[in-house]
């Protein structure tokens, strides 16, 4: 029976069935088997108005495409460029920054190689730097936003799991920027090897990209310091940040105009469909596995097998890096709820958990053959996926030095939480 499944499954994605109908009619099929009434799928569905951050995850998305479809990541990378530019490899430190930040608020990789990797990879290859280089950056960048706050895998994760929005956000903040600090210190390596000359500093570009960014820089520091210093719940926070982006984009940079704040709207509701879909359905199946006591099943096996913490992590790690076949959202609502458990028999923290799986799919989306970003930088550059799996070799080789490092010192996804006493 077990094999049909897997194979009607494998069958049914195959063939492009959406993946909410997949999990819904699995997940209604093993309950009828069980002769379990299939109300149980339903009922199991009001979890999610349980769960109290459900509201920062439209807010957020809303506010996320109201900055992308404004000028926000061209004075974004002007302003990185005016502040870095003057340091060796500044430059590619300023597209780092801006590409990082660009994906935490619009919470999709593949938004920001569109959107930003056609003013990035000609401004590199324009000062310089090698193309190889210029590739793999921009392909590694428009993922390394995905552990900074407010990122909506962070959001999802949070409620899938049943952690602490605040405390996985401030979890997750220090490893970003440690992922951050990395790949500018290898930016840095390769424009002094290929004499990248940088730019001079000038106060008055300084000035002029600082004034021209004045209403954009404090999103931040008003959405996450507000939650780090206890102001706001991460749905206060969500809504602080909708109405700012909307106030700042619409009425001051008026580079939307109200006339298209309805389908910007839409665009961005239909991706908060489609997740509060998928994570609806996959609720249903979740409470079929629980009560099949999937998560004891396994660890009654990792335990005859697996002698220990630092060997299940390596093998979680690399499961992990496996699923970036499946598209991010899916995979945390799939698989967030069997490995948690298992994961505590093991010592492991949920929130140092969080940060792990978090950092993996993010690793994912650049590992061959299926990894997201190749495809989306093979689309947007017009390459062949073997030439952006060369360019991405060392950067994914960075991320994979630091996935160790994370995953082995738990003081670095829990010293924030703790600081803040959140």
């Amino acid at each position: 029976m077990t094999s049909a499944l897997i194979a009607g499954t494998a069958v049914a994605a195959a063939a492009g069935i959406p993946i909410y109908a997949i999990l819904g009619g699995l997940a209604l099929l093993l309950f009828h088997l069980e002769q379990v009434p299939l109300s149980a799928v339903t009922i199991e569905l009001t979890r999610l108005t349980d769960m109290p951050s459900l509201t920062a995850i439209p807010l957020f998305t809303f506010a996320g495409y109201l900055l992308a479809e404004s000028k926000a990541p061209q004075r974004t990378l002007e302003l990185a460029e005016a502040a870095f530019g003057w340091i060796p490899g500044g430059i590619a430190i300023a597209a780092l920054a801006s590409c990082s930040l660009f994906t935490a608020f619009t919470g999709a990789s593949g938004v920001t190689i569109i959107a930003l990797g056609g003013i990035v990879y000609p401004l590199l290859l324009q000062k310089a730097y090698p193309k190889d280089f210029a590739l793999g950056l921009v392909t590694t960048s428009g993922s390394l936003g995905l552990l900074l706050p407010p990122s909506l895998p962070i959001i999802l994760y949070a409620l899938v799991a049943q952690v602490s929005l605040e405390r996985l956000f401030a979890a997750a903040l220090l490893p970003a920027l440690l992922l951050i600090a990395a790949l500018s210190a290898y930016a840095v390596w390769i424009s002094a090897r290929h004499d990248v000359k940088a730019t001079s500093f000038s106060w008055s570009a300084l000035r002029s990209a600082f004034r021209r960014s004045i209403w954009e820089i404090p999103m931040p520091i008003l959405a996450i310091g507000g939650i780090y210093m206890g102001k706001f719940t991460a749905a206060e926070a969500a809504a602080v940040m909708a109405f700012y982006s909307l106030v700042a984009e619409v009425l001051i940079y008026k580079d939307i105009k109200l006339s298209a704040l309805p389908s910007i709207a839409l665009k961005s509701q239909m991706l908060v469909g489609a997740i509060l879909l998928v994570l609806g359905c996959a609720i249903g199946l979740t409470s079929y596995f629980i009560d099949a006591q999937a998560p004891a099943k396994l660890f009654s096996f990792l335990n005859a097998h697996v002698s220990g913490k630092i060997l299940f992590l390596a093998l979680l790690n690399a499961f992990l890096l496996l699923v970036n076949m499946v598209e991010i959202f899916s995979a945390i609502v799939l698989m967030v709820p069997i490995i948690v458990p298992v994961a505590m028999h093991y010592g492991i923290d949920p929130i140092h958990l969080g940060v792990l799986f978090l950092l993996n799919l993010e690793i994912g989306y650049l590992t061959p053959p299926m990894g997201l970003n190749l495809f989306l930088s093979s689309r947007r550059f017009d390459l062949s996926l073997p030439t952006l799996y060369r360019a991405s070799l060392p950067f994914w080789l960075i991320l994979i030095s630091l996935l160790a490092v994370v995953s082995y010192t738990p003081a670095l996804s829990l010293w924030l939480p703790r600081l803040f006493h959140l």
